[in-house]
């Protein structure tokens, strides 16, 4: 099993902050980036050897990366997205395909959240659990529009996963973590490119629900009442400062 990171975005709407840098490296505690907590959050897992997709700013990342692997005591390798400015996130997940079928707990860098989402996802796990996908959800929080809203089917698994949905309707809200195991590997690959070739402005989201209607086993995974934002926004950002150091 490796770790993750989907880092490839821009930050358009936290400018200026990201005009030079891209968003998973803006601090939220001293020195402290979002990327950092994440690196360290896989690093409390026991995940070590740690994947990183890239695309705006890339070399940003680039440059702390000796850094990054001395401090959390992990192995990065990044992994480019050259049309991260141009398409969603769905092309960049599947780039790293290639490393779905050693398992994968996968983070968004953009979110600010404790360590205890991503054993609560390992956890999840079960020998007579057939699972395709494990997403850590949180059933606590009011939603409103644009959180990416989960529904489940009569078994407990993921039957959508949309932002386009009446809050009222939904099961809680997927917050950017996710396990995919080994299995799943080449059905999600093709799920996947599905998706980006369908609509590159799709996020990997939507090749979850597309896996899901193929008839992947996607679980939802409670992960209780916790502290956690995912940063979009300058409003986003100013949370994620107070939260970073009571992560």
């Amino acid at each position: 099993m490796i770790g993750l990171v989907l880092a490839a975005g821009a930050g358009r709407r936290l400018r200026p902050h990201t005009d030079h840098v891209p968003k998973t490296l803006l601090p939220v505690a001293g020195e402290v980036t979002i990327l950092d907590i994440a690196l360290r959050n896989l690093a409390a897992a026991g995940l070590t050897d740690v994947v990183v997709v890239v695309g705006y700013a890339a070399g940003a990342i680039a440059d702390r990366a000796a850094e990054l692997e001395r401090c959390h005591g992990v192995a990065l390798e990044l992994v480019h997205n050259d049309r991260a400015e141009e398409w969603n996130n769905a092309y960049s997940l599947w780039l790293a395909r290639e490393h779905f079928g050693s398992g994968v707990l996968m983070v968004n860098g953009d979110t600010v959240h404790p360590a205890s989402v991503e054993r609560a996802v390992l956890g999840a796990r079960k020998p007579d659990l057939a699972a395709d996908l494990i997403l850590a959800v949180d059933t606590v929080k009011k939603l409103a529009d644009e959180e990416m809203k989960v529904v489940a089917d009569g078994r407990g698994l993921l039957a959508r996963i949309t932002k386009k949905m009446d809050p009222a309707e939904a099961y809680g809200e997927y917050i950017g973590v996710s396990l995919i195991e080994p299995a799943a590997a080449i059905a999600l690959a093709d799920a996947l490119e599905a998706t980006w070739r369908r609509d590159p402005n799709l996020y990997y989201e939507d090749g979850f629900q597309e896996l899901a209607d193929r008839g992947g086993a996607v679980v939802l995974k409670p992960i209780g009442e916790v502290e956690w934002v995912e940063v979009d926004n300058h409003v986003d950002l100013s949370r994620a400062r107070e939260i970073a150091g009571r992560c």
